[in-house]
């Protein structure tokens, strides 16, 4: 069987951390910020640590067991 190739939307987006856990930053702060609170950007700033399925299925998808 051929190896598994890395989905290359998800390599952009999403990086694995030290614990096999998905880190991604969040959707919202691309464009449209003007209206928006100072507030509501600086916690968009922030990533995310996901660990439920739809997580590991990504992880897979990048080639990652």
């Amino acid at each position: 069987m051929p190896k598994m190739k890395t989905h290359k939307g998800a390599k952009k987006r999403f990086r694995i951390s030290a614990t096999g856990k998905l880190k991604r930053s969040q959707a919202g702060k691309k464009h449209l910020n003007s209206h928006k609170t100072g507030k509501r950007k600086r916690h968009l700033r922030s990533l995310i640590i996901d660990s439920h399925v739809v997580a590991k299925t990504y992880i897979k998808v990048m080639g990652k067991v």
